[in-house]
């Protein structure tokens, strides 16, 4: 039956969208193939370019969203000033739009370093801008696993004379990172996507090799053309995303899948 319908419904797309009005327009605008062909090689190296951002800023990303939700974390009094800055962080980081952070700081930051490499240095803050704002958004998703740990595992591993950094480490931090691998994967690919965003500070990434292209003749094929590079890296992520749901939610429900 899912089979049936997947069919007939792309069947149906299929036969109903050429009939439109404008298909004619659309598809020399947007899919023409002889531009499709001119233009793919030419977005390889560029888009390369944001795979290269994307591999350097996970890591740091991942590092310093945990250090951010051991801050929220701590229990300490006398470390509540650490708290609080950390809260704040998080919800003013949090509160402002990706694309605003990049242009604050990619164009902010360099301004106050009189020099004229301004294309390493766009490039170097640019990147510490979607560093900072995914921070934000991976601290919570590691201290809503933290916090998911039931106080009965703290209290296990005290009575076994470990110390509170010990408990972290060994009993509470391992569960809560395989508790989370799944929404930080969706957080990756979301991550894989926006680094495109660096394209506003100029660095002739994917996205700008495009516009620069779409430019020429005011086709808008290059464009279909760089979505199909995002898609060929976004798609396996998603599947991975798909398969660690599923097996994290069949070891929460304790069955199993031959």
């Amino acid at each position: 039956m899912a089979a049936v319908s997947t069919v007939l419904f792309v069947a149906a797309v299929v036969i109903a969208v050429p009939l439109t009005p404008g298909w004619d327009r659309v598809q020399r605008s947007f899919f023409d193939p002889d531009k499709f062909r001119e233009v793919f090689p030419k977005m390889l190296g560029p888009f390369w370019y944001d795979v290269q951002i994307f591999l350097w800023c996970a890591p740091l990303i991942l590092i310093v969203g945990l250090l951010i939700s051991f801050a929220r974390g701590v229990r300490s009094p006398a470390l509540y000033p650490v708290k609080l800055l950390a809260t704040l962080y998080v919800d003013i980081v949090r509160g402002v739009p990706v694309l605003l952070w990049i242009t604050l700081i990619g164009f902010g930051v360099p301004a106050l370093f009189q020099t004229r490499d301004w294309y390493g240095r766009l490039i170097v803050w640019g990147s510490v801008a979607l560093v900072m704002t995914y921070s934000a958004y991976v601290s919570e998703v590691f201290r809503a696993g933290i916090e998911s740990i039931h106080e009965s595992q703290r209290a296990g591993a005290r009575s076994l004379g470990l110390t509170n950094n010990q408990t972290m480490r060994h009993i509470v931090l391992p569960q809560a990172i395989r508790r989370v691998v799944p929404p930080l994967m969706n957080d990756l690919v979301s991550l894989q996507k926006d680094v495109a965003l660096i394209s506003i500070l100029g660095p002739v990434e994917a996205l700008r090799r495009a516009g620069i292209e779409t430019a020429r003749d005011f086709n808008y094929t290059p464009y279909i053309a760089a979505a199909v590079l995002f898609l060929c890296v976004s798609i396996p992520l998603t599947r991975i995303t798909d398969h660690l749901l599923a097996r994290e939610r069949r070891q929460m429900t304790g069955t199993s899948v031959r």
